[in-house]
């Protein structure tokens, strides 16, 4: 045995390097929603994967509710190194990041675990144009939401002369093509906007009615899969850069389309569950709408594909291409109406 003993050092020797590289690193990861809110427990759920995959070199911290920065500015935190990692909202940034608008147009996705599915592969290969600056990990969606709102909301013409707080830039400009005002607000300030009567309804995901506490300053409810937002994880280049190959390649292994899908699931049961919980509200309205009103928001809708495109082109992208690889991608997974 003895004769082994010098490949067995010279084996041990050669090692030594590579565990020594991974030094400690703790992970600041900045979130704007609440620590109630299911991405928070799915949030921590990553990072402690992360933490046992690395051996306990990567510990992560959480800080939700705009701890370290409002909800807009999560992209920026990321890129400048406030935050290691965020969860961002690209629709919170008009124009700025023009691709991945395109699952914010009304009507593309029919669900969130399905839908992630299908943008999380399909974004990946566009991040690299429009989030060059962070280190994209994840795309995923919440639960397709709808409109809320003091007074009844059926048919598009509604919205005229409305204020409304939109989920992100598109139905921003839904609103305004109808005649209706915008309201900007994150989700943590929806239901001060609608207290103070800044906002005469919102768009927003069912359960987080209720965490958020907007049910309370709302009667009207639109029983239909109107929307969903588009969310990304992304990471502080520097950050990643300075770690070890071990330890990039563990961030590597949770910045896939399952972790997406992981993340989204949870969340997604959690907002579908708000549906009968507000219907059994007796002083609330949750309504259907007729196929001939489903028809007319499908109609007005349409020219947000136009816009779209034109905003892909003007970013010196090909909106065809990408168009036809987003619906390759919604048919693989089953994730359209």
């Amino acid at each position: 045995m003895k004769r082994f003993a010098p490949a067995l050092a010279a084996a041990l020797l050669l090692a030594a390097p590579a565990l020594a590289q991974d030094k400690q690193v703790n992970l600041k990861f900045s979130s704007w929603v609440p620590l109630a809110h299911p991405l928070s427990g799915g949030t921590k759920t990553w990072m402690d994967s992360i933490e046992k995959a690395s051996g306990g070199s990567i510990k992560g911290t959480l800080f939700p509710a705009e701890q370290l920065g409002k909800a807009f500015d999560h992209y920026d935190m990321a890129r400048d190194g406030i935050a290691d990692v965020t969860y961002i909202n690209p629709g919170y940034q008009p124009g700025r990041f023009p691709y991945i608008a395109v699952g914010q147009i009304p009507f593309t996705f029919s669900s969130a675990a399905k839908g992630t599915a299908a943008l999380d592969a399909w974004y990946r290969k566009y991040a690299a144009l429009e989030m060059k600056d962070t280190k994209f990990c994840l795309a995923f969606m919440h639960s397709p939401g709808t409109f809320h709102s003091r007074k009844k909301i059926v048919v598009p013409a509604d919205l005229k002369g409305a204020k409304i707080r939109p989920a992100h830039s598109t139905i921003g400009e839904l609103v305004t093509m109808l005649g209706g005002t915008n309201v900007q607000g994150s989700a943590p300030e929806a239901r001060d906007m609608l207290e103070r009567g800044v906002a005469d309804a919102i768009t927003f995901p069912w359960g987080s009615m209720f965490l958020f506490g907007a049910e309370k300053t709302v009667k009207y409810h639109i029983d239909a899969p109107l929307y969903s937002t588009m969310f990304t994880y992304n990471i502080n280049q520097r950050f990643y850069n300075a770690m070890s190959g071990a330890q990039k390649k563990v961030v590597d292994d949770h910045c896939t389309t399952e972790w997406a899908v992981k993340l989204a699931q949870p969340w997604a049961e959690f907002e579908d569950a708000g549906i009968p919980k507000m219907k059994a509200l007796a002083d609330h309205e949750v309504y259907s709408l007729t196929a001939d009103q489903i028809g007319e928001w499908r109609k007005t809708v349409e020219p947000l594909r136009k816009n779209w495109s034109d905003a892909v082109k003007k970013a010196g992208g090909d909106p065809d291409t990408a168009m036809k690889d987003l619906d390759a991608a919604i048919a693989k997974n089953g994730a359209g109406f």
